[in-house]
């Protein structure tokens, strides 16, 4: 390794920032160049997140975009100095075939969207990597792999709590085990909103708005990752607060994931109600992280005073990073396609059981 890329990987690991390549891959990075991304859908989240995370990456840079909306456009291209060719419509992604400058394409649309999205991106040649949640049933999720596979591209899921440093350092207990082993979980994501306009996607049930797809997923995943495991059994409750705005979606729904052998975490998820935690209780203590998924601030703390302050910068720019290294090395994304797909597959779950009133077993 030379003397650049053992200095990157000490600093990149004691930051927290390497998770995803090996040391024979960071011995290539130095010649490598960065990868080239374009955001597909130019929203809130792509604008004011990706994209200026994008500008302080080392491995990967904002290189083009794609957009159903033409106004967006000039923006866009004066802003970050993207160039004629590297501006696409929905319909015309086949074009990014030929654009050796575009590596991987960031699925940034609605829920309802990704599998098509991330199918057209994958077909292209291009690396994809799709927001979460990933996309609206497991069949879905299931022809998007399919997709990537078959064009021998590579995938990840945006879930940046997976790269969040504090998060990472709490999912490790589980096999350190400082506190003994897990005896039960407290999972929930949401936020005090109120309902949007009925033309608004997250108003929208086959766009995947609603509480359980959108905030869900969070504490889903958090307690899947907490404790390694995946739920034999889910059960779950719409709560009906806001009923006459709500009509196709969940504003509120409260769940319990079993995990089996008498492990449960108890979830909740709402768009109109705020909490925010992710406790794992241990035979001989605990330790939380709250907030757990806001896109700053996220803090650990312990029974025993233990406190892991926040980061500085932007958990999205870790997460592109790490995906970045990953497309440079020879080793998988950190978060897979199986692992949204698995999420996807407890989403659908909760609600068949919320519709029944009885668990599901999964």
């Amino acid at each position: 390794m030379s003397d650049w890329s053992r200095r990157q990987f000490i600093r990149l690991a004691g930051s927290g920032l390497l998770l995803a390549a090996s040391a024979p891959a960071l011995a290539q990075i130095a010649g490598k160049r960065k990868i080239g991304v374009a955001l597909l859908g130019l929203g809130n989240y792509s604008e004011n997140l990706l994209a200026p995370a994008l500008q302080s990456t080392q491995y990967c840079e904002l290189r083009g975009i794609v957009t159903g909306s033409p106004d967006k456009i000039p923006k866009w291209q004066s802003k970050y100095d993207i160039p004629d060719k590297n501006v696409y419509t929905y319909d015309t992604m086949d074009k990014l075939a030929d654009n050796p400058d575009i590596d991987v394409v960031y699925v940034v649309t609605p829920t309802g969207t990704h599998k098509n999205f991330a199918v057209q991106a994958a077909n292209a040649g291009k690396h994809v990597w799709c927001e979460k949640p990933m996309a609206m049933n497991a069949q879905e999720c299931q022809e998007i792999i399919r997709a990537c596979n078959k064009n021998k591209v590579k995938l990840a899921i945006g879930y940046r709590m997976q790269h969040e440093p504090n998060t990472r350092t709490f999912a490790e207990y589980r096999h350190s085990q400082p506190y003994g082993s897990i005896t039960g979980l407290s999972s929930y994501a949401g936020y005090a909103g109120s309902a949007r306009p009925p033309g608004n996607w997250r108003m929208q049930a086959d766009m995947g708005g609603g509480a359980l797809y959108d905030m869900g997923v969070y504490a889903i995943n958090g307690a899947r990752f907490m404790t390694g495991k995946e739920p034999v059994a889910v059960t779950g409750k719409h709560l009906n607060n806001h009923a006459d705005a709500f009509t196709e979606v969940d504003a509120t729904t409260m769940f319990t994931l079993d995990f089996g052998e008498g492990l449960t975490a108890d979830c909740g998820t709402s768009v109109v109600k705020g909490f925010n935690h992710l406790k794992t209780q241990c035979e001989k203590g605990w330790y939380q992280l709250k907030p757990m998924q806001q896109y700053s601030g996220v803090t650990g703390t312990t029974s025993d005073g233990k406190r892991l302050p926040p980061i500085e910068g932007m958990q999205q720019t870790l997460q592109m990073d790490n995906d970045a290294l990953a497309l440079m090395g020879d080793g998988p994304a950190l978060v897979t396609g199986e692992e949204g797909l698995a999420d996807i597959r407890v989403v659908n779950a909760i609600f068949e059981a919320a519709k029944t009133g009885q668990p599901v077993t999964l």
